[in-house]
């Protein structure tokens, strides 16, 4: 007989009675154990699981795997490190100075051109030249490396004031090119770089170097985006590059830039960049040793809101004279503008002693010399008068022996009642020297004007008149004040 659960429940025989007492209890029991193992399931997997005693997709008779538990503690940091969710090869190294940062950032190494072996050859002849080239460099290669990086620029282009200017930031070249990127007026007013008696921005180490990178990255996009044309027309002008590949389009050559047909100071301007990026690259296989260069800064910025002596400056932060220009060469009359705040470069280790030595000392100590224009009515004992120092200090310090003085000159006036103080203070003579060949039309006033000096400077250095003639040469500090 087949019981159906209806009849199951009307059965009332003695067997029937005996089924029950023994079914119920195993009945209960199974279900018991059931309802565990759902509620282990749950405890493990946090999940709802409708068949926790075979995994889906599990054949018939296969082993049934074991629930995986979860840990009762925090895993170790060794064990961590053990796992394979940290990778530490995927983490590169930080670099060891600021040369392997650089060469990090290096694109054109497998560049291989008889120009640049012949620049190779050229600076491997002269190895204390090019010693002291990287040394010039060392501090305002972090800055420039620094504005390179963030412009995702090739590392190439921090090295490429070794060629422009040897890295000397007053660098002044005859054709009227000025400071570490070597930018013409016409350029340097174009980019924005201001100019005037008490400051030039072509030698602002900050300014020229965010320039230099404008332009540059202007000339990138414009040359289709190829760097070695962009370089080539930092060098001759992009007018220039344009029309040589025109050429070379037209004859059906390459546009490649080694092929095309450049002055030839820009042939060799971009394999030097080469050149010298090949060896900072690997010195040892060109038996140069690069100078210890840390990846860090090396000078700091102090903002002035009143005009301050360079040398009183260098007094204040302990630092010589000479190097403390090489940092701040933008002020070619040897004190920060009188109508606008500046920017002073000093020292990294220097800065707080700097801040503090500048706090303590007044403004009427900041500088030692002052400037008068001169105007109509104006008589020497006056304005000796008005500025509290003795007549022969202002003529010893503005080179005139009597009394007179012409309407618009500008008169040095050393507040400390010492000519000597002019020397010392604005400390340019000390700069940079060019000869200057004079050329068929030349005068004393265009070749003044050419190198932003005075015409009686002009005179005084070179021991002449009013007369020059073409083919003589003179001697010029460009920028020196006077």
């Amino acid at each position: 007989m087949i019981c159906t659960p209806d009849t199951a429940i009307t059965l009332d025989s003695d067997q029937s009675r005996r089924f029950r007492q023994w079914w119920i209890p195993v009945a209960c029991l199974s279900l018991l154990v059931t309802l565990l193992s759902l509620a282990g399931c749950e405890l493990t997997t946090g999940k709802s699981v409708t068949r926790p005693d075979v995994p889906p997709n599990t054949k018939a008779g296969a082993p049934v795997p074991r629930p995986h538990v979860i840990p009762t503690r925090s895993p170790t940091a060794a064990e961590m490190a053990s796992t394979d969710r940290v990778s530490p090869t995927n983490v590169p190294t930080p670099p060891a100075d600021l040369w392997e940062r650089l060469r990090r950032r290096f694109r054109f190494q497998g560049l291989e051109h008889l120009h640049i072996e012949t620049e190779l050859n050229r600076l491997r002849r002269n190895p204390v030249a090019l010693r002291a080239l990287f040394n010039q460099a060392m501090p305002y290669l972090y800055y420039i490396a620094n504005e390179v990086e963030t412009r995702d620029m090739p590392g190439e282009i921090a090295l490429l004031p070794m060629v422009e200017s040897g890295f000397r930031p007053r660098a002044y070249s005859p054709n009227g090119a000025a400071g570490l990127w070597q930018f013409m007026p016409g350029t340097a007013r174009m980019l924005g770089l201001r100019r005037d008696r008490w400051y030039d921005g072509r030698r602002d180490v900050l300014a020229a170097t965010l320039a230099a990178l404008q332009y540059l990255a202007f000339l990138h996009r414009q040359l289709d985006d190829d760097w070695l044309h962009a370089l080539a027309a930092y060098n001759c002008g992009i007018g220039t590059v344009r029309q040589a590949i025109r050429r070379a389009a037209r004859a059906r050559r390459s546009i490649a830039y080694w092929e095309l047909d450049l002055p030839d100071e820009t042939d060799a301007y971009v394999p030097r960049l080469l050149a010298i990026a090949r060896i900072v690259a690997d010195p040892d296989a060109f038996g140069i040793a690069l100078p210890s260069l840390a990846d860090r800064p090396q000078f700091a910025t102090i903002e002035t809101d009143a005009p301050l002596d360079l040398a009183v400056a260098a007094r204040l932060a302990e630092v010589p004279l000479a190097e403390f220009l090489r940092l701040n060469p933008a002020y070619p009359r040897g004190v920060t503008p009188p109508d606008r705040p500046a920017t002073l470069l000093i020292p990294i280790e220097r800065q707080a002693a700097f801040k503090k030595a500048l706090a303590t000392l007044p403004k009427r100590q900041w500088r030692h010399w002052a400037e008068h224009h001169v105007k109509r009515g104006d008589s020497l004992i006056h304005i000796a008068r008005r500025y509290r120092v003795s007549m022969s200090a202002i003529r010893q310090a503005n080179g005139l022996r009597g009394h007179l003085i012409r309407t618009g000159r500008i008169l040095r006036i050393p507040l400390s009642g010492q000519a000597g103080d002019r020397q010392q203070g604005i400390a340019v003579r000390h700069g940079p020297r060019i000869r200057y060949r004079v050329r068929k039309g030349d005068s004393l006033y265009t070749i003044a004007h050419k190198f932003q000096v005075s015409v009686r400077n002009l005179k005084r250095w070179n021991k002449v008149g009013r007369y020059i003639r073409p083919g003589q040469r003179l001697v010029v500090y460009p920028g020196s004040a006077g």
